[in-house]
């Protein structure tokens, strides 16, 4: 196995043991980010000297002192939202070109303290408000898109350009491309993990999360990104209550999702699980409020600029802030005092059960520049509102969620589980995510590998 092929957890055993070398490390993954990149474009900058440089220190430090942790000479990407002292920070848009960070994020800053090495910025859709990345390409089958607005993280992840990136996520921009390209995405609690220096699109909603190839590999990331440890995942699931949505989640989602996505959940129950099938609060409202919050408070953000340089927005990202300045100031208050009865009512239900399991997405990967999906019954929705449809809801809520790549549908694309559950509970989370994981390594699955 090549060493980009790695896990994170595998890298930083072998760099802890001295087996390989962060330079080895890096090394493999820039190669392999040649070899990669002018197909996938998962990248709008790498800054080759700088992680060499990077891991060189690492690599002294290491031999001088051990390592500093699990993150200490691994490479990593991250999302162009995302401010690193001394690089662009373009948000995917033409509105910031020269911009240039003056300081670190507190995530890029956590990152650095831990002896994590940078290698590069991550593309995002426009301001992250758009679930396809149009610049980058799907990891597991070209012509199809990458999801979004976290695409370029995903798709360097499941490339094996960075052992772990991070995104963000105001309705699923972890979960959707991380689904879509058969790899973890978590987006943790409300307000866990420090959004200074990172670009906003929805103060109500954003999240900021890692991306990774296991649950194991996650839960690595996350105590550095919060400054809190994570306690370990305990191995069986004896007792746990996973509710199962009668409503919502099973709705307008391709057959062969939905056969995988429910393989899956039996997996939990033959681990000890017990299935409860619930009912999810005031689902008909789920796009009002999400809409409510999101687009006027980008809106907002975005005032300044939108009015001094409208023609520098993709056509796209500029009507939906259009739309955003011209929706009135109740509605948004309207959204908000419905977002908090949401909070409440979804703490309700978590109180019966300990974790939702639901598809992460409608369905796999379309091909490129499909703009419609149309169901069975004959409804047709954008493709934009099916793959946000899944997903937003946590965001709403402000709950932990967890995508975890659990099969492909017949065309090979990946089909993600998505796992919620109550606010600061992410080892639960991840304690189930592992359990999936070794359900499908049990039945054969195996998990999606590093690739194509």
């Amino acid at each position: 196995m090549r060493p980009f092929e790695l896990s994170l957890a595998e890298a930083s055993a072998a760099v802890r043991s001295r087996e390989l070398s962060p330079v080895e490390l890096l090394d493999s993954v820039l190669t392999r980010l040649t070899e990669t990149e002018p197909r996938l474009n998962a990248y709008v900058t790498v800054d080759a000297d700088r992680a060499r440089a990077a891991a060189a220190r690492a690599e002294r430090e290491i031999a001088r002192s051990g390592v500093r942790g699990p993150l200490h000479g691994i490479p990593f990407g991250l999302k162009d939202l995302i401010d690193v002292a001394g690089l662009p920070t373009t948000a995917g848009s033409r509105v910031r070109e020269g911009h240039r960070a003056g300081t670190d994020s507190v995530v890029a800053a956590r990152l650095a303290a831990a002896g994590a090495v940078l290698v590069g910025k991550t593309h995002t859709h426009e301001f992250a408000f758009g679930l396809i990345t149009p610049q980058t390409v799907n990891a597991r089958a070209e012509g199809h898109i990458a999801g979004g607005s976290s695409g370029g993280s995903a798709v360097a992840v499941a490339a094996g350009t960075a052992a772990f990136a991070l995104g963000t996520d105001t309705g699923g921009s972890i979960r959707v491309p991380a689904a879509l390209n058969g790899v973890v995405g978590l987006k943790p609690t409300y307000g866990l993990v420090p959004r200074d220096g990172v670009v906003p699109l929805s103060g109500s909603l954003d999240h900021v999360g890692p991306l990774t190839r296991t649950v194991e590999d996650a839960a690595l990331v996350l105590p550095v990104l919060t400054g809190e440890a994570t306690p370990p995942a305990a191995r069986d699931l004896a007792g746990l209550r996973v509710g199962v949505p009668r409503n919502h989640y099973f709705e307008h989602v391709h057959p062969e999702v939905e056969t995988v996505v429910r393989r899956s959940i039996e997996g939990l129950a033959a681990l000890g699980a017990r299935l409860v099938e619930v009912e999810v609060p005031m689902a008909r409202y789920f796009q009002a409020i999400q809409w409510g919050l999101m687009v006027p408070e980008a809106a907002a953000y975005h005032e300044r600029t939108l009015h001094a340089v409208p023609e520098l927005y993709t056509a796209d990202v500029r009507v939906l802030l259009e739309a955003g300045r011209r929706l009135p100031a109740g509605d948004h208050l309207r959204a908000r005092h419905a977002q908090a009865l949401l909070r409440e009512r979804w703490l309700r239900l978590l109180d019966e059960v300990d974790v939702l399991a639901a598809p992460a997405v409608p369905m796999t990967a379309v091909p490129t520049g499909q703009e419609t999906v149309t169901w069975s019954d004959g409804t047709a929705e954008t493709v934009s509102d099916a793959y946000v449809r899944l997903s937003a809801p946590a965001n709403i809520a402000g709950v932990p969620a967890l995508t975890v790549p659990v099969g492909a549908d017949s065309a090979g694309l990946p089909v993600g589980l998505q796992l919620m559950g109550r606010p600061h509970e992410e080892a639960l989370l991840l304690r189930a995510g592992q359990a999936c994981e070794r359900s499908m390594a049990v039945a054969g699955g195996g998990g999606l590998k590093v690739g194509p």
